[in-house]
């Protein structure tokens, strides 16, 4: 598909810092606020403001577009739009853009539609139907390979012939910013197993997809139909105690060592939005069966990071430590694949399924988990506060970064994810 006129580089917004932002005109994710207390409901980011969604739908600005306007914002989520389909997700997203062009004739009447986003609280953007979690980083499945079967082949037989991935628990999705408590479960421990709080929490950085539109039971989508059913993508924090994992997962995979929670950014970006983003993906070898053949570039040119920050380093305002930047364009498996995979066997797609990458991870040094940046613990991690880490801390607070565009293209910010280690409820 080619750039549409909403991504257009030209484009400026009358919204004051908008096209200085990482929430360009270019941009306008959808996400669920609330203000002073109020009740949540549906809004798009631009520069520092959010149009609030439920209140231009009863000023009539969406009428030409969707038949329903107030149902379809109304809150206390994205669900009801999100099941629109993508000819709704495209009037909207062309409406939105003529509203807040620079040159637009209809920009005043937004006034009382604008928020400043420091005024909001943000939610959860949609109500998490399933959530699939894929394995589709090659850097990252033979850097565990390698740290859990040591002088084997890193990769198990069927890596590079199917998108490699597990149901995880969709009532432990959270917003950015939910604090993540230490999870308690058995690990193995010298004479058996032992309970307690995990020893090896761990951070894993993926981007997740959200599907808008449901398919059919019984009825396998095709890779030509990802702009059908997928309506953006958002950062994913796949926290994993690899204790509790280690003991539990085999035979049948993972358990407690990754239900306890997952979190996502507050806005969900489009995927029109990363339309400019789609590059040519790294060969595939051997050759994927033809359920899996995709006839477009589907790799995503996103520039991800993580940051990593003691107690103590809160506590005196220093920044950050960024620990990683993987390379999210490498990932072997892409989304359409991924979306294949997961229904071929007839298995339905519902609004507000989530499906995640798996961790991205690159060369050393730019792995996408701890247990990989630190070799199992072996190496440990120095933090610019002197401390040192293997795995996380009580208070350590974790940042997840990404950004699309650069090179002549506006940037976009993916927002971020956050969260801060408390310790195990006794």
């Amino acid at each position: 598909m080619a750039d549409d006129a909403t991504t257009d580089p030209a484009l400026r917004s009358w919204v004051p810092g908008a096209d200085d932002s990482g929430f360009p005109i270019q941009h306008l994710p959808y996400g669920t606020f609330s203000v002073a207390g109020d009740h949540p409901r549906a809004g798009v980011a631009i520069g520092d403001q959010i149009v609030d969604l439920a209140v231009a739908a009863r000023a009539k600005l969406f009428d030409a577009v969707l038949h329903d306007p107030v149902a379809a914002f109304r809150g206390p989520d994205l669900t009801p739009f999100l099941a629109l389909g993508p000819a709704a997700w495209q009037r909207v997203r062309a409406e939105l853009s003529d509203l807040l062009r620079a040159d637009s004739t209809r920009s005043r009447p937004m006034g009382d539609a604008l928020v400043p986003q420091a005024d909001a609280t943000l939610h959860l953007p949609f109500a998490v139907a399933d959530y699939v979690d894929f394995y589709s980083s090659l850097e990252h499945a033979t850097n565990v390979g390698r740290l859990f079967r040591p002088g084997a082949d890193p990769l198990l037989p069927n890596w590079r012939h199917l998108p490699v991935g597990y149901h995880g628990r969709a009532g432990t999705v959270v917003v950015s910013g939910t604090p993540v408590v230490r999870p308690a479960g058995q690990a193995a421990g010298p004479e058996g197993p032992v309970f307690g709080p995990s020893r090896r929490l761990d951070i894993e950085l993926e981007v997740g997809f959200v599907v808008g539109t449901p398919s059919l039971l019984g009825r396998p989508v095709p890779p030509a139909a990802v702009r059908e059913h997928v309506f953006g993508a958002v950062l994913v924090n796949d926290w994993s105690a690899r204790d509790i994992q280690a003991w539990e997962y085999q035979p049948l995979g993972p358990f407690l060592g990754k239900s306890f929670a997952t979190s996502i950014s507050p806005w969900v970006t489009p995927l029109a939005a990363l339309e400019p983003s789609r590059v040519d993906a790294r060969p595939q070898e051997p050759p994927v069966l033809p359920y899996l053949r995709v006839d477009e570039p589907w790799a995503l040119d996103l520039h991800l990071e993580i940051g990593l920050r003691s107690a103590g380093m809160a506590a005196a305002g220093t920044p950050f430590d960024v620990i990683s930047r993987p390379d999210f364009a490498r990932l072997y498996w892409t989304l359409p694949q991924q979306l294949a995979h997961l229904t071929v066997n007839g298995a339905s797609l519902r609004t507000g399924d989530l499906l995640a990458s798996g961790t991205v991870s690159g060369d050393r040094g730019d792995e996408g988990s701890l247990l990989e940046r630190t070799l199992g613990g072996r190496e440990p991690l120095r933090l610019s506060d002197g401390s040192e880490r293997t795995f996380l801390a009580d208070g350590d607070e974790v940042v997840l970064r990404g950004s699309a565009g650069g090179g002549g293209r506006p940037r976009l910010t993916l927002a971020e994810v956050t969260g801060t280690i408390l310790p195990t409820h006794r």
